[in-house]
């Protein structure tokens, strides 16, 4: 088997383009070995995780409670309490079934979106693949975690809550729900990369480098949105003895 590897598209500004920014990644392959190849959003994910792992393994391989705190760590830790917070909050007091997965999308989402201020790195955010992709983890999420707290029975009586006659409408519900949360996080970060696109058009390197300020606090708060509809779509069917106690 031959591998071929093209990075000559990888490092094309989003704005260069002729077709402004709406240029797609998805079908730029970058490594290609016979049948199976990567393209540039996956190639892009994976800088996003290893970066994640790297930052993670750095601050925790030294975790210190005493004087020597290192910023990186007081960081984290703040995000990690904040997310205990807001998983407390929603959830209730067993928010740590749930916190993992949701402090999960968080980081990954927020990072890639972050990485954006990188004139060239075009978020796998902006894919349509990609936000599917993460709507389809809180998708199987939601039987899991709901099994696992309310047993089968327990998951299949939502469905005909409060009345059987709306089965078929807590169906759809539960399915267009969550994926509604995917197309919402694609078409927020491709309609700032089409507007960079398009803005640079007429006023080059200074609206570029605006519209990318503007995403490091739009993509943010997205994070912060879809982390949050995932622990209440995932916390939406607890146990009786949990539901009274919160």
């Amino acid at each position: 088997m031959i591998c071929r590897m093209d990075f000559s598209h990888w490092l094309d500004l989003p704005w260069s383009d002729k077709a402004i920014g709406l240029e797609n990644f998805d079908s730029i392959k970058l490594i290609t070995c016979g049948d199976f190849s990567i393209n540039a959003t996956i190639f892009n994910t994976w800088i996003v995780i290893a970066l994640i792992t790297i930052v993670s393994w750095l601050t925790t391989r030294k975790i210190d409670n005493g004087r020597s705190i290192s910023k990186l760590q007081i960081i984290l830790e703040t995000l990690v309490i904040w997310m205990q917070k807001e998983a407390k909050e929603t959830s209730g007091s067993a928010s740590q079934k749930y916190f993992a997965m949701a402090l999960g999308l968080f980081c990954f989402i927020v990072t890639a979106n972050l990485l954006t201020f990188i004139p060239w790195f075009r978020p796998p955010t902006a894919s349509l693949s990609t936000t599917m992709a993460l709507a389809l983890v809180v998708f199987l999420a939601i039987p899991y975690f709901s099994i696992k707290n309310a047993g089968v029975k327990g998951y299949l009586r939502k469905f005909i809550e409060p009345v059987p006659l709306l089965l078929p409408m807590n169906i759809f519900s539960e399915i267009f729900s969550v994926f509604a949360m995917g197309l919402r996080l694609f078409g927020n970060m491709l309609s700032g990369v089409m507007f960079a696109g398009i803005l640079s058009a007429f006023i080059p390197f200074v609206a570029p480098l605006t519209m990318q300020t503007l995403g490091l606090l739009t993509g943010s708060i997205q994070a912060y949105i879809f982390a949050l509809l995932a622990l209440v779509y995932t916390s939406s069917v607890r146990a009786e003895n949990e539901q009274l106690s919160t």
